[in-house]
């Protein structure tokens, strides 16, 4: 399985919600393959959250949003 997406792109939950950035692809270190999940961040206010989101739960932000 190969991802989707990379580090630096900007995707949001297809349910709605912040634009997040991709932090950190998930690698199974034994396999080294993608494991279906992507470390995100994004900014609630002034606070930086992060969370951890599966590829079908993504979207990408194009630039015309």
């Amino acid at each position: 399985m190969s991802n989707k997406y990379n580090i630096g792109d900007i995707v949001k939950i297809k349910s709605g919600g912040p634009d997040m950035t991709i932090n950190k692809v998930s690698i199974n270190v034994s396999t080294e393959e993608f494991t279906g999940n992507y470390h995100c961040q994004w900014f609630a206010g002034k606070k930086l959250d992060t969370g951890i989101f599966p590829e079908d739960s993504l979207v990408p932000v194009t630039e015309e949003e």
